[in-house]
């Protein structure tokens, strides 16, 4: 498998979208790493405290690898065009959701650390650039099944012939 595309400019990932999935990876991937590797530290400074809970740890450090994982999809779909649509969905899904998530738990919750609250601006922007990389990736419809020369669309009406 080809990782790098040096195709035709009909092949390439456009560079906004290109752009846009590289930092919004990237961001996931130094989140998602730093949740899995050293979650106490990455939460201590929101007033998070893990006090050797090893199943909370544990919860959390799962979530690190999932956001990991994300990241790395993300961030390939920059550069191998066949991934690009994956990439800009997940992208849009993963961040709006946490981000309306975090709307929610203010509503619900209060208002929690100011660190938190620029996570969800944060969040909301890159979903939201994401869901336009998505839009910029899908193609107009998809072209009608090929038809052998000489058969008809079953119910068409010829061009100077009724019925």
């Amino acid at each position: 498998m080809n990782l790098t595309d040096t195709g035709s400019a009909r092949t390439r990932v456009p560079v906004a979208v290109r752009a846009i999935l590289v930092v919004a990876g990237l961001v996931v991937v130094g989140i998602g790493g730093a949740i899995l590797t050293a979650p106490g530290a990455f939460h201590a400074g929101n007033g998070i405290e893990y006090a050797g809970n090893s199943s909370l740890l544990s919860e959390t450090r799962a979530a690190g690898g999932a956001l990991l994982a994300t990241g790395v999809l993300v961030t390939l779909g920059a550069f191998v065009r066949r991934l690009t649509f994956t990439a800009s969905l997940i992208g849009a899904v993963v961040y709006l959701a946490y981000g309306l998530a975090r709307l929610l738990s203010v509503a619900v919750d209060g208002l929690p650390s100011e660190s938190l609250v620029a996570a969800a601006v944060a969040e909301l922007i890159l979903g939201a650039a994401c869901g336009y990389a998505l839009h910029r990736t899908v193609r107009g419809p998809v072209p009608p099944a090929t038809r052998p020369p000489g058969r008809s669309v079953p119910g068409a009406v010829r061009p100077g012939r009724t019925g």
